[in-house]
C-alpha cells in the first residue's frame, strides 16, 4: 500500500463500522481537531497476531479517563475491532493505529461534556519506522524543547495532544539529517525520544531513564523484563546529559521503533554491539513467537 494515507484501498473502522477507507472522514467541527482531545495507541501485527494487543486496548481506555473522556468500547470489543480491520483488509503482519476522540456535538469550545466520543481503528503495511537506521545505526538531534512537569500534563496518558512538541522536534532533527531528537525533562534528565524510549549500555548493565515524566511504554515494559529474565541487570533512574559519552550502546524501544540501535547523539558517538543486536534479536523472535 503506497500514496497519499487519505488516498487508498481498503476498509476502516469507525464508529462499529467498517467503512471503505476514503470515506474515513470526521467534521471540520470535531472537538479533537481545535482542543487536541484525542487519545490513541500504536500496535503492530505480527503473523496474524497483535502483539500485547489487550494491554493496548485497556491503557488506549485509561488514556481516554485521564482525559475526562469515557470510551464507550471494553477492551475486547476494542479487540475485535482490530482484528476486523486485518481480515477485512487481508493483512497478517502491519501497524495498527486505534483513536478515540470528541466528535462534533452540541458543545464547540474548551468544554465539550456533550460531544460524543468516537472511535476508529485502522490499519496498514509499515515496514522499519527508521528505515535502514535499524540496522545501520540512529543519528539523534538533541530537542530544545523538553518533556513537562507531570504536574503540568497527564503523563501516563497516550494523548495526541502531548505529541506537538514532538512533531516539531522530529522536524527539525531531520532537517540537520537526523532520524530523531532526544528529549531531556523539565529537570535538565534525560527523557526519551520523540515516539520511542531510550536505553543505553554500559560495562554489560543496561541504564535507562525513570519514567517518571513520560509514558511508561508497553515495549519498554517488554524490554525490561526481557533483560531481567536474562540476567542482566537494569538501572531505572535519572540520567545526567553529562553520562552519555561514558555509555558504550544506546538503543530506542516502542511499538513503531521496535528495537533500533543508535550510533550517535549530538555529538557523541555509540557503538552498534553486540549486546544491542542480541536484545533485537530476542524482542524479535518475542513477538513472532
Amino acid at each position: 500500500m503506497t500514496g497519499a494515507y487519505d488516498d487508498r484501498d481498503g476498509k476502516i473502522w469507525m464508529d462499529g463500522t467498517l467503512v471503505d477507507w476514503r470515506d474515513a472522514n470526521v467534521h471540520i467541527l470535531t472537538h479533537a481537531m481545535h482542543y487536541a482531545s484525542s487519545v490513541f495507541e500504536g500496535e503492530r501485527c505480527y503473523n496474524g497476531k497483535i502483539f500485547k494487543s489487550l494491554e493496548h486496548s485497556k491503557r488506549l481506555i485509561e488514556s481516554g479517563r485521564l482525559l475526562d473522556m469515557e470510551i464507550p468500547y471494553t477492551p475486547e470489543e476494542i479487540d475485535a475491532a482490530k482484528y476486523a480491520v486485518l481480515k477485512a483488509n487481508g493483512w497478517t503482519d502491519a501497524y495498527v493505529r486505534v483513536v478515540a476522540w470528541r466528535g462534533a456535538g452540541f458543545d464547540m469550545g474548551v468544554s465539550a461534556a456533550r460531544n460524543p466520543v468516537r472511535m476508529a481503528v485502522v490499519a496498514w503495511e509499515w515496514g522499519s519506522y527508521y528505515g535502514d537506521a535499524k540496522w545501520d545505526g540512529a543519528k539523534l538531534d538533541i530537542a530544545k524543547w523538553r518533556r513537562p512537569d507531570p504536574m503540568t500534563i497527564p503523563v501516563a496518558a497516550k494523548a495526541a495532544g502531548l505529541y506537538m512538541i514532538c512533531t516539531m522536534s522530529k522536524h527539525a532533527a531531520e532537517a540537520k539529517g537526523c532520524s530523531d531528537a532526544l528529549f531531556l525533562d523539565w529537570r535538565g534528565y534525560v527523557a526519551e525520544a520523540t515516539g520511542a524510549n531510550v536505553f543505553f549500555i554500559k560495562d554489560g548493565e543496561v541504564h535507562t531513564p525513570k519514567a517518571d515524566c513520560f509514558l511508561n511504554g508497553l515495549t519498554r515494559q517488554t524490554i525490561i523484563e526481557m533483560l531481567r529474565d536474562k540476567g542482566i541487570t537494569v538501572h531505572e533512574r535519572r540520567i545526567e546529559p553529562l553520562e552519555l559519552a561514558s555509555f558504550s550502546e544506546c538503543f530506542l524501544t516502542g511499538t513503531a521503533a521496535e528495537v533500533t540501535p543508535v550510533g550517535q547523539i549530538g555529538d557523541i558517538t555509540f557503538d552498534v554491539g553486540a549486546m544491542t543486536r542480541e536484545i533485537a534479536k530476542d524482542y524479535e523472535a518475542l513477538v513472532r513467537a
